[in-house]
């Protein structure tokens, strides 16, 4: 399915230390309206450790509750690791760690 392709191969440049929004990525591929099915092919991810797919959090800056890969605190764990710092609600602050391609 190309959407999906689109979608690994846009989460695929997310850095580390960075995260980006499914809404985002929906308008990064040209489908602004389609952030749920960001998320759909985000949980079929084909290549776990490949595709950094915890990178990806909502609008609000808060981790998935049905990260495919193992549950919320396995992403938290893993974004952690590369830096990302959580205020004490559980929320990252996208004015700090929010991937902007077009200025890095």
């Amino acid at each position: 399915m190309a959407f999906f392709e689109d979608v690994y191969d846009l989460v695929k440049q997310i850095p580390k230390g960075k995260v980006t929004t499914y809404g985002h990525i929906a308008r990064m591929i040209g489908q602004p309206r389609k952030s749920k099915i960001v998320g759909w092919a985000l949980h079929s991810n084909p290549q776990p450790g490949i595709i950094p797919c915890h990178r990806v959090v909502n609008r609000k800056g808060e981790l998935s509750g049905s990260f495919a890969f193992g549950g919320i605190e396995v992403q938290k764990k893993l974004l952690e690791e590369e830096g990302i710092i959580f205020d004490v609600s559980g929320i990252i602050n996208l004015q700090e760690y929010l991937w902007k391609p077009d200025s890095q």
